[in-house]
């Protein structure tokens, strides 16, 4: 065993990773069997020691001599056994645990922290003390994922226990700090663990942690990612909910759920961490479902006579409401709120099988209340657009199987009330919504539905017609008629939305108004944009019933000449003096281009052909025109900036939207690619703001048409250099303008990196192109530039690099022709900067040498095989052979340790390149190196670069040692994590130069390390 253990020891201090790996694997294994061993001897000497104790307490007539007396020697026997077993433990940790748990490697040091939460979990006697649990906690440290997360698996299983978490007092009060902060890690599943531990010590040692400590913690609730916050969440349900919930149920059902609800909506609303209860209760939804689905409890809370004495105001209504939705949507759906996740991808049949059941049980809780909780709060908006989202999430076909028609036709007239009663966007969408649910052919009760939903269109309808005409007849209209239509229109384009409201024919009353609206403008913006949303809506609803029946060709030209005079409206009002009008009819326009594409006939469509509409040159342009002046608009974005933080955001959304809807336009084929380049040359100004969805659009341009692509791109290039010549002139192309056009082309250049070959004709033909352009204006009179444009060709040659050997030979062969063909006798002498140039970047691997260029980018070392090697191996053995006596004998390959060791010499300087992979570099990551060689001598760090004379000969020269090792490709991690450069890293410090009588050892003291004071 000695050999064995002096073996792996050995082994484990080799340069040569996979020896160091394999050695450590096993040391580690062999010391867990010990451990298992030690601790069956510990339980047999136990044992042997209650029996000689028994029997030694007998009386001296009872009491058998030669019994004592073997107990004795068996005691004495398992001493031995024990002590040897101790002196091997102690070999194993001390010759490799102590080196490999800071190993270069982030196996080797997972492995180590993995084993030692083993040993203590196993032999907590001997293991469970300070000075082996402060391994795991320097380690916490860590700059590798998987060591956090053996570290933290380490602790959980040794905080599981309530006798062990005992023990653990000064260790927690020590590193209770890092822990915490783990919470924060970069790595999600590294703040899982850190929050599971955390929680472990609540149950076990609650004292340990502060009000402080579990602040840390609760707003992780909120985070997006979904096993993060349900940690979290449990965390705070055993912190705040737990016991209350518990003591609550000596009250009933009721009393039990009303504290739960009070501390959940006082945590909810104090906090002030989100405005949405939808991702709390998805975070508490695996710990508190039960009480979460205590539907009932909740709807006898909302509907209490007096919510003022109970403590219910409106702010706690309101919250109360999305926790009752967004848990009957969590128990219906199973699926996490918008912008969390990842959830649960494939639901078990036991999974599907409880949340019908959970569907079923709701219903018949709600389906009653719900008219009532609506009549309750029909003057609030914001809770009557929460509580219309019911209905999505119930079993509907109850209203007929049980009889309860009766609640069906309260949830009807809520539903009209609501609608006449409010004119807000989210409570109208919301009621349509609900409409569209329950108007389900498939249900007994449609007719009854779609009654309802008749009445109320027909009201709506009428009411409409007569202000139509009124507004068409008279000359002025007071602010009560404006806002009365408004709201009318307003509801109806909300409702066509959902439903098919050509039945009523309010297209042409709707056409007539938007036209007065186009020809006199004095129809108010208020009443144009919800007129411009009803006719979208109409023509959509024909194009959907002319598409599911055989069409008639006078149906498909009708609709047709519909699209046709729409459009005309929508472009007209492009040039509105308000800009909501302008976007709205942006917006309209792009949809409807985008339905009415070469895409609609595709397919088994073909008789659709007819409908497809190509927008005008003048349309196209009026388009482009609206997104320079309202999307990449300078002047707005500095206007802006007064705005509040939340109107900012939505503004730029807005505007990402308009962009968008616009992009869509160009790669579904509607506007021609060349109008790209209206987007294409802001890539690099707006990058922060739009930079997505124009690299988005860039991709897919290419994919349509290479060739096209590449043109368009060149014209986006030219277009930005003509403005800036036209604005400041030829001096231009020094200032920092030109600059920042060279650095779009530098970023357009990265599109062709890919797939050289297709696009190798795209980028010939872009260059061909460009240094036409560069020729193609005059030199102006008196100017010493050359060609106004020839500052082009330096921006061209961006692009040089991605081209090939060939074609670089090609273009210098056609600029040299262009040069004779545009340029006088007198001009091609000159030397033009922009010129020489891109002469340079076509000749950079050609003209200019191979040498030269393989000197200034030499290739990257190649791993060598083990061929290469083999045939180095014997190389060098011949060479060593003929020069060694015979009477020599070969130098033992020495294997060098990769832990921290102090003032060791260097061989000579390519020595030391070969060397930093497995020590320098471990050494320069551990954050206590730097304080420790500042602490050595001047002669000291001198000697270190002093190189050393080593013999050269045969196999003990130190460079044929290494040839034999392998080479290591190991990357160790520059940056630590988010949180560690906010709090700082809890690593051992270096001891000040003080007398140590002045000194206290720390039981964290850090000469384990190997750090000594000079």
């Amino acid at each position: 065993m000695d050999t064995l253990i002096s073996l792996l020891t050995g082994l484990s201090d080799s340069q040569v990773r996979a020896f160091r790996h394999t050695s450590t694997l096993a040391a580690m294994k062999l010391m867990t069997s010990l451990v298992r061993v030690a601790l069956g001897v510990s339980l047999h000497k136990d044992n042997n020691q209650r029996q000689y104790e028994a029997e030694r307490s007998k009386g001296p007539s009872r009491r058998a001599t030669d019994k004592l007396e073997a107990l004795l020697e068996k005691r004495r026997e398992l001493q031995e056994q024990q002590e040897e077993i101790e002196n091997m433990m102690n070999a194993i940790f001390k010759g490799v645990f102590v080196h490999r748990y800071r190993d270069l490697v982030p196996e080797i040091r997972a492995i180590c922290i993995e084993e030692m939460g083993n040993w203590m979990q196993s032999y907590s006697a001997s293991f469970l003390t300070d000075s082996y649990l402060k391994y795991i906690g320097w380690t916490l440290h860590d700059k590798q994922r998987e060591v956090r997360l053996k570290c933290l698996k380490a602790l959980q299983g040794l905080y599981r226990n309530r006798e062990m978490a005992a023990r653990m007092e000064l260790f927690t009060s020590r590193f209770k700090g890092r822990m915490v902060s783990m919470v924060l890690d970069k790595e999600p599943d590294v703040g899982v663990e850190a929050i599971k531990l955390l929680t472990l010590i609540l149950q076990n040692m609650e004292e340990m942690l502060t009000d402080e400590d579990c602040e840390a913690v609760y707003p992780v609730v909120y985070a997006s990612n979904r096993a993060l916050a349900a940690a979290a969440g449990e965390f705070l349900y055993k912190k705040q909910f737990d016991l209350d919930w518990e003591a609550g149920k000596e009250k009933g059902r009721r009393g039990g759920s009303r504290d739960f609800f009070r501390l959940l909506l006082a945590f909810f609303i104090e906090s002030e961490l989100h405005e949405h209860a939808a991702y709390l209760v998805d975070s508490l939804w695996d710990c508190a479902a039960p009480l979460l689905k205590d539907w009932d409890g909740l709807t006898h809370l909302l509907l209490e006579e007096s919510p003022e004495e109970a403590g219910w105001g409106d702010q706690q209504e309101n919250a109360l409401i999305e926790i009752l939705v967004s848990s009957m949507r969590q128990a219906t759906e199973g699926k996490p709120p918008v912008g969390r996740g990842p959830g649960k991808k494939v639901l078990s049949a036991r999974e599907r099988k409880a949340q019908e059941d959970d569907r079923e049980k709701l219903t018949q809780y709600l389906i009653p209340l719900l008219p009532q909780l609506l009549a309750k709060f029909s003057a609030d908006a914001e809770k009557v657009a929460l509580l219309l989202a019911a209905p999505r999430y119930f079993n509907l076909s109850l209203y007929s199987s049980g009889r309860l028609e009766k609640y069906l036709e309260q949830l009807l007239a809520q539903l009209r009330e609501v609608v006449e009663k409010h004119t807000g966007q989210e409570v109208l969408e919301a009621a349509a919504r609900a409409l569209y649910v329950l108007c389900n052919p498939e249900f007994t009760f449609y007719s009854r539905v779609d009654l309802a939903r008749s009445r109320l269109v027909d009201t709506l309808a009428d009411k409409f017609q007569q202000e139509v005409s009124e507004l068409l007849q008279a000359s002025y209209l007071d602010e009560d008629e404006v806002y009365s239509m408004a709201a009318t229109l307003k509801r109806i384009s909300i409702l066509h939305n959902a439903h098919d409201l050509t039945p009523w024919q309010l297209y042409e009353p709707c056409s007539l108004l938007l036209q007065r609206a186009v020809d006199t403008g004095e129809v108010p913006k208020q009443v144009v944009i919800p007129t411009m949303t009803c006719l979208h809506f109409g023509i959509l609803w024909e194009l959907a019933r002319v598409s599911g029946t055989v069409p008639v060709q006078k149906e498909l030209l009708a609709l047709k000449r519909k699209v046709a005079s729409f459009c005309s409206l929508c472009q007209s009002c492009l040039s509105d003096v308000d800009s909501r009008v302008q976007e709205q009819a942006f917006v309209l326009l792009s949809d409807l281009l985008l339905v009415f594409s070469p895409q609609l006939a595709q397919g088994e469509r073909e008789v659709l052909e007819l409908l497809v509409y190509r927008p005008e040159v003048a349309l196209q342009s009026q388009l482009a025109g609206f997104l320079m002046d309202h999307v990449f608009n300078h002047a707005e974005l500095v206007d802006s900036d007064e705005e509040d933080s939340k109107g900012k955001i939505e503004r730029l959304h807005q505007r990402r939207n308009l962009l968008a809807g616009f992009c869509k336009l160009i790669i579904y084929n509607v506007l021609e690619l060349s109008a790209a380049s209206d987007v294409f040359k802001h890539y690099a100004k707006f990058y922060k703001d739009y930079g997505d969805i124009i690299k988005e659009t860039l991709s897919r341009a290419r994919q349509i048409d290479r060739d096209e692509w590449a043109r368009t791109l060149l014209l986006s290039l030219q277009q930005l250099l003509t403005e800036l010549l036209l604005q400041q002139g030829p001096e231009a192309v020094y200032g920092k303008a030109f600059l920042e056009i060279r650095d779009l082309a530098r970023r357009f250049s990265v599109f062709f990196g890919l797939h050289q070959l297709h696009n190798r004709q795209a980028l010939v033909a872009l260059h061909k192109a460009g240094i036409k352009f560069a020729f193609q204006e005059p030199e102006p009179s008196g100017s010493e530039l050359g060609p106004l444009n020839l500052p082009f060709l330096e921006v061209l040659s961006e692009f040089s690099p991605r081209l090939l050997r060939p074609d670089k030979k090609l273009l210098l062969s056609y600029l040299e022709q262009t040069c004779q063909a545009r340029l006088s006798p007198q001009q091609r002498g000159k030397r033009w900067n922009s010129l020489l140039m891109y002469r340079r970047s076509l000749r950079s691997l050609d003209d200019m040498g191979s040498n030269a260029s393989r000197i200034a980018a030499p290739r990257l070392r190649r791993r060598p095989s083990s061929a290469a090697k083999r045939r180095h191996l014997d190389d060098s053995s011949e060479q060593g052979d003929s020069s060694l006596p015979l009477s020599s004998r070969l130098e033992t390959p020495m294997l060098t340790s990769t832990a921290l060791k102090r003032g060791r010499q260097l061989g000579s300087p390519a020595q030391l390149q070969e060397e930093e992979g497995s020590e320098s570099d471990f050494v320069q990551s551990q954050p206590w190196f730097s304080s420790q060689r500042s602490r050595e001598s001047p002669g000291q760090q001198q000697q270190l670069l002093v190189p050393r004379r080593t013999s050269r000969l045969g196999l003990g020269s130190r460079m044929d040692r290494l040839s034999l090792m392998e080479e290591e490709e190991m990357v160790i991690q520059a940056e630590s994590s988010d949180e560690e450069d906010a709090q700082g890293l809890d690593m051992p410090l270096i001891r000040s130069h003080s007398s140590q009588g002045e000194q206290f050892r720390d039981l964290f003291d850090s000469t384990i390390l190997g750090i000594e004071d000079p």
